[in-house]
């Protein structure tokens, strides 16, 4: 039996795969998830432009200085600090600051009150959510009838916020800071694409609307969209950072997990929740076999399995304790061909792997079958 420091000497994502997407601060999401443990494909699905050199901002910033809003809404640090430095750098800096100092700056959450209060100014108010739909609610519960509301835009239009505003009656102008666009290499956004649709990864991160938005986007242009989709409905676990990330994705049709927090580290610790809630556990010749995306845990003991031979196991334990022929075993087998051998080379390389050749048994002329515990023969029976 294994002793208690083999039992927990791995992190709570021991075991699992996810994807990343994000192309800001997706080191340090990555550093969280490995430290639990957790094997991370990362593949940036969109690349952020600055608009420095844009006439878009240029223009915009010009027409707010010359003509005074009523309320400005910062929403991403990394954009307010951009908007400031880019209207430094035109000479229009102080002018702007001026401006912005006369005005009702609501700011969305933590992050972008940092870089407004960096930039000599203080926010007026910021929700304790971080959520756009509470700053919506504030200004449409003040009234915006007849006022001058600037938006500085995420890199797209933010989904129904603007609408609303103007609904009410705002004439609101979009300070575009950055855009999303697409990466200049498609190869680890299309790996990336191919390890979900294959179900290489247990679970797909996201933590801005534009990444789920683009990663569907080349899913469509690759012809993989409804692939992605199924593979998000079923085996790949979702999980988005808030409401407003994963917005594109419902708009499709799915469901997705999200913290209470809209932080990178309660995101983390939600997968660190659902990913092994969602593992299967079998009581299996005496052990106890709990079976993730690449790895098992025999007793607690964690054991890394190839690809070949988790096929096989998953393959067994959709009906643990039953006999699954060799030809069942073969379709399991990713491009196994036709040769049965193949079966009995990844069976014997599963065993090793699993360090306790009692858990699957080898019945004669038939097939294989995991040595599921007597007591649990009736609940898993009819499975």
């Amino acid at each position: 039996m294994y002793d208690e420091l083999q039992r927990t000497d791995h992190g709570p994502l021991a075991g699992f795969t996810v994807g990343v997407t994000a192309a800001r601060r997706a080191d340090e999401l990555g550093a969280l998830l490995r430290r639990r443990g957790a094997a991370v494909v990362h593949a940036p699905a969109l690349r952020i432009v600055p608009l420095a050199d844009d006439g878009e901002l240029l223009d915009a910033t010009k027409e707010l200085i010359d003509r005074a809003p009523d309320v400005v809404v910062a929403t991403t640090a990394i954009g307010f600090r951009g908007w400031v430095e880019a209207a430094e750098g035109w000479g229009l800096g102080e002018a702007l600051l001026d401006r912005l100092r006369g005005v009702e700056l609501l700011a969305r959450g933590p992050k972008v009150k940092g870089a407004i209060r960096a930039a000599g100014l203080t926010e007026e108010w910021s929700p304790s959510s971080e959520s756009m739909a509470e700053v919506l609610d504030r200004l449409l519960g003040e009234g915006v009838d007849g006022r001058r509301v600037a938006v500085q835009l995420h890199g797209e239009p933010l989904p129904g916020f603007v609408e609303s505003l103007r609904a009410a009656g705002a004439e609101v102008v979009g300070v575009p800071v950055y855009r999303w666009m697409p990466p200049e290499d498609l190869g680890p956004v299309d790996r990336l694409l191919d390890a979900t649709v294959s179900r290489g990864l247990d679970a797909l991160t996201f933590t801005s609307a534009p990444a789920a938005a683009s990663l569907i986007g080349r899913a469509g242009d690759r012809g993989l969209l409804p692939e992605l989709l199924a593979a998000l409905h079923h085996d790949v676990l979702p999980a988005c950072v808030g409401p407003v990330t994963a917005l594109p994705l419902q708009a499709r049709g799915v469901d997705t997990v999200q913290p209470e927090r809209f932080r990178l580290g309660p995101l983390v610790q939600l997968l660190c929740q659902e990913l092994p809630s969602r593992a299967r556990t079998l009581p299996v010749a005496g052990h106890r076999v709990e079976i993730r995306g690449h790895a098992v845990l025999v007793d607690g003991a964690l054991r890394p399995v190839p690809p070949a031979g988790m096929a096989l196991l998953r393959a067994l334990a959709r009906r643990p304790g039953w006999v699954v022929s060799r030809a069942d075993l073969l379709r399991a087998l990713p491009g196994a061909g036709r040769d049965e051998h193949a079966v009995e080379t990844a069976m014997a390389r599963l065993r090793t792997a699993l360090g306790e050749s009692r858990l699957i048994q080898t019945v004669v002329k038939r097939g294989y079958r995991l040595a599921l515990d007597p007591a649990a023969d009736s609940k898993y029976g009819d499975a």
